[in-house]
């Protein structure tokens, strides 16, 4: 039974959409498949880990009964991939296989029962409903996301904290060695609500997000988020546990105050790193008299050290810092300086911009 005849990009475009969410070995063999369901003139593509979901559509002038196959995900992205430009594709669907043919090409895909695909249940507690731009929202994760843990077990901190707000939506991520923080002045026109975001969900909005001024509605309830953009929509579970005080671990007396060049600072960074310890990363800020020393070592014995010549009259300081804390907050950023509050050698360091209070970045020392 054919279930659609399109362009080779028409398919190709929706499968791209879906295929991070996609689990390459999973224990259960159903999850690295993508859901094709073909109903009142569209043809959707649903994939997902348990967690979060994503699901697209694009129009289907193929007639017929509602059709619905499971097949795997990457075999079907890379097929259509490998594929020239502007291929007339056809699927067809028969018992327990999926064909995928052009005028000079036949694929026969295994597939998995369509009734034993694990969709997301939809949210049946209330639902706060918020807009914002694509571009301001995909600006507002991507500030934060390296901030994420990676699998500790601490499972609250393997996602973002994001809080909806009356006047703003607020986003933070930390993996307890350092905190990013930024806020979307937006009039939300919603109760205060926290949800945490699972880390895969925010790395999939990102890459998903246009950088463009088109919506997408986000709505909110206590164990469930779902983005609604162009023609896809992300739901995800959000992460039962409770995110630690971020206002805390904030420093408010750092009285050593240094204005810097990010790309100066990001460029002696990049260099002083190719000597920095493999493991553990990292580099010495020296602070005298207009001056800050960087100096990495490893243990070969070798040394890298850089000098920037700044505006500083306070106290001689010597501090340590995973290099890569530093380099990830600079690599985020795009405005021209930087401004640096430290205050002593065992006291955690505040980055933020010049006339920008929304943006703060912590990262606390290290010995070295």
């Amino acid at each position: 039974m054919k279930i659609i005849q399109a362009d080779r990009e028409t398919l190709l475009r929706p499968l791209q959409a879906i295929t991070g969410i996609v689990e390459r070995r999973h224990t259960l063999p159903i999850l690295s498949n993508v859901l094709l369901e073909r109903k009142h003139g569209k043809l959707g593509f649903i994939a997902t880990d348990l967690e979060v979901q994503v699901t697209t559509e694009i129009p289907c002038n193929t007639e017929g009964e509602a059709i619905s196959a499971t097949v795997s995900a990457r075999k079907l992205y890379d097929i259509l991939r490998a594929l020239p430009d502007g291929e007339k594709v056809t699927i067809d669907a028969s018992d327990r296989k999926l064909q995928v043919k052009t005028t000079s090409s036949k694929f026969n895909l295994q597939t998995l029962s369509a009734e034993d695909f694990p969709r997301m249940a939809e949210a049946s507690d209330s639902i706060n409903v918020l807009t914002a731009k694509q571009h301001q929202l995909k600006t507002l994760l991507a500030s934060v996301q390296y901030a994420m843990a990676q699998q500790d077990i601490r499972y609250y901190l393997n996602g973002m904290l994001m809080i909806a707000d009356s006047d703003a939506l607020i986003a933070v991520a930390t993996d307890g060695h350092r905190l990013a923080l930024n806020k979307l002045n937006h009039n939300t026109g919603t109760a205060r609500q926290e949800v945490i975001l699972p880390r895969k969900a925010v790395i999939e909005l990102v890459k998903l997000l246009a950088d463009s001024d088109d919506e997408v509605t986000i709505g909110l309830t206590e164990k469930q988020v779902k983005f609604k953009f162009s023609d896809i929509q992300l739901t995800s579970k959000v992460v039962d546990g409770k995110f630690p005080d971020y206002t805390r671990v904030i420093p408010t007396q750092n009285k050593n105050r240094i204005a810097l060049s990010r790309m100066d600072l990001q460029r002696a960074l990049q260099r002083a790193a190719i000597l920095a310890n493999e493991k553990f990363r990292g580099v010495r800020l020296m602070l005298t008299k207009d001056q800050l020393s960087i100096v990495c070592s490893n243990n070969e014995h070798e040394e890298a050290q850089e000098e920037l010549i700044i505006d500083y009259s306070g106290e001689p300081l010597d501090i340590g810092f995973n290099i890569t804390y530093l380099l990830d907050v600079l690599n985020s950023r795009a405005t021209e300086n930087i401004e640096c509050a430290l205050g002593d050698a065992n006291s955690s360091a505040l980055i933020t911009e010049p006339g920008n209070g929304d943006f703060q970045y912590v990262v606390m020392p290290m010995r070295i």
